[in-house]
């Protein structure tokens, strides 16, 4: 388990039932009570648990840690609605395949695809093929592997085999971080992977991506600019808009 999922967690324990020990946390995530001690302070920190003797109490917040999916949708949520509905004229025709990566402006996609318009999706995200499964215009594929608790997305060897035996159309992906240096980045190593796949598996990759997130660079790269077809954001320097057209990124502000 990684250090933010352990902290997911734990932030979930102590919100759920008010107060856990430093002892019972070690014994139930089988770590050591100072590495324990280390995830309280860092939960601390952003205000979801509060430190007491010998444990922590909930804190003022009843989120989760800043990575998880109620934070990051509440965050640019307009910008992220802008973008899906600009990102809408990316789509394949009738009978078109799609990949949607897991994260929230393409949880925004999936909402706001056409009601007449006939696709194969494949999706690793849950909740994007929770939505979409009940359509029957739809053919809707959850890819396996492991899902994360902060993602709610499948990812593993499983997920990235699945993904090499596919060939879709088009492929919507976000990501953590965009810059013409070190190209599409994500802090997660198995998200990355993941990323990478649908990359490689679409003849066409659209990237959905708010302004915040160009000129950040996160330590996982999964993409060059080279392989991004399509930039969809809100908001972009015009230098930077420039340099990405001269890359062949065609740009698309919603």
């Amino acid at each position: 388990m990684y250090a933010e999922e352990r902290q997911q967690a734990i932030a979930q324990l102590v919100t759920e039932t008010g107060r856990w020990s430093v002892n019972d946390l070690a014994a139930r995530f089988d770590v050591t009570t100072e590495t324990v001690r280390r995830d309280l302070s860092a939960l601390e920190r952003i205000g979801l648990v509060r430190r007491v003797h010998g444990g922590a109490v909930a804190g003022d917040r009843l989120a989760v840690i800043d990575t998880a999916l109620g934070e990051r949708d509440v965050a640019h949520a307009e910008e992220k609605e802008r973008i899906a509905q600009a990102a809408l004229v990316q789509l394949p025709t009738a009978g078109g395949s799609i990949l949607l990566d897991a994260g929230t402006t393409t949880s925004r996609l999936a909402a706001a695809l056409p009601a007449d318009l006939p696709l194969v999706v494949a999706t690793h995200a849950v909740p994007i093929a929770a939505r979409l499964a009940p359509r029957a215009h739809l053919d809707v594929h959850l890819l396996p592997g492991r899902v994360r608790t902060t993602t709610q997305a499948a990812v593993g060897a499983d997920t990235v085999a699945a993904l090499a035996d596919l060939r879709a159309d088009v492929a919507f992906v976000g990501t953590n971080g965009l810059t013409l240096d070190h190209g599409l980045s994500t802090p997660d190593v198995d998200e990355a992977a993941v990323k990478r796949a649908m990359v490689r598996g679409a003849r066409r990759v659209v990237v959905l991506a708010d302004s915040s997130k160009i000129g950040v660079e996160s330590p996982v790269r999964f993409a060059t600019i080279e392989q991004l077809d399509v930039l969809v954001t809100d908001r972009i320097d015009e230098a930077e808009r420039l340099a990405l057209e001269e890359a062949g990124v065609e740009v698309v502000l919603a």
